[in-house]
């Protein structure tokens, strides 16, 4: 249980540390570096998601495989 804990707290903690970033950034006029970030730590959340997703279909396929 400890692990999926630690997942969801990394992926917060990217949207939390992006959400920063993108404020900062923005206040300093630098709207462009602001998309950016903003586009980079969606990419990071979304490629940890995918091998989420992967995990979990790889263990529902050996659910249903095992004999």
């Amino acid at each position: 249980m400890g692990t999926e804990i630690n997942e969801i707290f990394f992926i917060a903690g990217v949207g939390i540390l992006t959400a920063v970033i993108h404020t900062v950034l923005k206040q300093s006029g630098k709207e462009e570096f602001a998309s950016w970030a903003t586009l980079t730590g969606f990419i990071v959340i979304m490629f940890t998601v995918v091998s989420y997703i992967g995990d979990l279909f790889n263990k529902v396929r050996d659910v249903f495989l095992s004999n």
